[in-house]
């Protein structure tokens, strides 16, 4: 008892506060460029314009099918040999929109094909041009469909955020990495703590996209 009220000292916890603090700013700006480029690739893939729809597709199927390990570890020692010298923090954010847009790219293209064909029939009839009928008629439908998948996916884009532990970005699993490497009695209350942060920031997420699928419907 005695090691986890020593483990959960003010210093401590502010440290580990910090750490959440980074784990969050990157997660967020991560999701929006994500899901900016994940959208645009999505709608690309769906479109099925000529010779661009199938590169962009080829492109996605092998980035998905890639370990993001291996695309933070490109980005952060693979880009200084092109000239590019990205901060752990820009590193782990490329890798992470870049891995997670593919991902969210599938769930757009699904989520488009979803809605009733007759809807872009229906709207291209009306006088409404290819373009007027996505942006009006189709993607606003698609979005209510897609909500669960893309919480889930930003949900996992949270969590995977641990992974630029390797590269010393000092997010909350690093900071928590350093507190209970001073103490080895602190391993099971940082890993707790952890947790419980995790948890929180997760479920707050899925609190909001709940209520924003209520609005919507």
């Amino acid at each position: 008892m005695k090691d986890f009220i020593n483990a959960y000292s003010w210093i401590n916890i502010h440290y580990l506060l910090q750490g959440l603090w980074i784990t969050v700013a990157v997660s967020v700006v991560s999701i929006i460029g994500s899901y900016v480029l994940g959208s645009i690739l999505g709608i690309i893939r769906y479109v099925n314009i000529k010779i661009v729809s199938p590169v962009v597709g080829l492109i996605i199927d092998i980035i998905r099918n890639l370990p993001l390990l291996l695309i933070i570890f490109f980005t952060y020692f693979g880009l200084p040999n092109l000239g590019f010298r990205p901060s752990s923090v820009w590193a782990t954010i490329i890798a992470l929109t870049v891995f997670e847009s593919t991902m969210i790219a599938e769930i757009v293209r699904s989520g488009i094909a979803a809605v009733d064909p007759g809807q872009m029939e229906g709207a291209r009839a009306n006088g409404l041009t290819y373009g007027q009928a996505m942006y009006h008629i189709i993607l606003p439908q698609a979005m209510k469909k897609m909500i669960p998948a893309l919480v889930s996916q930003f949900i996992s884009l949270i969590k995977d955020t641990s992974l630029a532990t390797i590269i010393v970005l000092p997010d909350l699993m690093h900071n928590a990495q350093i507190v209970y490497g001073q103490n080895s009695t602190y391993i099971l209350p940082m890993f707790l703590m952890i947790a419980i942060m995790y948890f929180i920031v997760c479920y707050a997420l899925s609190v909001l996209s709940r209520s924003l699928e209520r609005r919507m419907s």
